[in-house]
């Protein structure tokens, strides 16, 4: 199961835990304004923010598309690839988006080769032509993800992460915890995270 993007902070930019310590998606992920989740999460679990919009989603579903004929899960696939593991999105999400392109003429079945793949038309085509500058950032916000990821996934940021969040999980379910511990707490995290963005590369 995917955790993805659950909001753990303030300020100018906001830090999300993708995943939890030690399993797939295990990162922190920064910045992605744009990519935050309203609704429904991808997975058909409401109460977060996608981390692309629907108009979003269909350019990334186009142009893998029109890469090569795929159907659902390949795609899913792809994109999970794409992030590195830390984003897959739900068939509830892809195959209703499929559905979509079809509808508006951007993509097309194939024929029966035992499963639905869908390959791009002419109509697709044009308007990834249209969109290139759109499709170019939407790509590079998947590397981002990917990159991301591979900068967080190693030991010591790992190991401090696992720390934390077996220490919140210990200390919070406490029978003593009262209100002023919990914004005690939620200080010292916002300290933490306001000193890690402020952090520069030694030259």
């Amino acid at each position: 199961m995917f955790h993805k993007y659950q909001e753990c902070g303030h300020g100018p930019r906001r830090y999300f835990a993708v995943g939890a310590p030690g399993g797939r998606g295990d990162a922190f992920m920064m910045g992605y304004g744009r990519g935050l989740r309203g609704g429904n999460d991808g997975n058909g679990r409401g109460g977060r923010r996608r981390v692309f919009n629907s108009d979003e989603l269909k350019l990334i579903l186009l142009k893998l598309i029109a890469d090569a004929p795929r159907h659902g899960y390949d795609l899913i696939r792809e994109i999970e690839e794409l992030t590195g593991g830390v984003y897959a999105p739900s068939p509830g999400v892809i195959y209703p988006t499929l559905t979509l392109l079809d509808d508006m003429g951007f993509v097309a079945p194939t024929a029966d080769t035992g499963k639905k793949q869908y390959a791009v038309t002419q109509a697709g085509i044009t308007e990834l032509t249209k969109k290139a500058a759109e499709v170019l950032a939407l790509f590079a916000r998947l590397s981002e993800m990917r990159a991301m990821r591979a900068r967080t996934d190693g030991g010591p940021v790992r190991r401090s992460m696992g720390n934390l969040r077996a220490v919140l999980q210990n200390r919070l379910t406490a029978d003593d915890v009262t209100a002023e511990m919990l914004h005690d707490v939620a200080a010292i995290i916002d300290d933490a995270a306001q000193k890690v963005e402020r952090l520069r590369a030694a030259l």
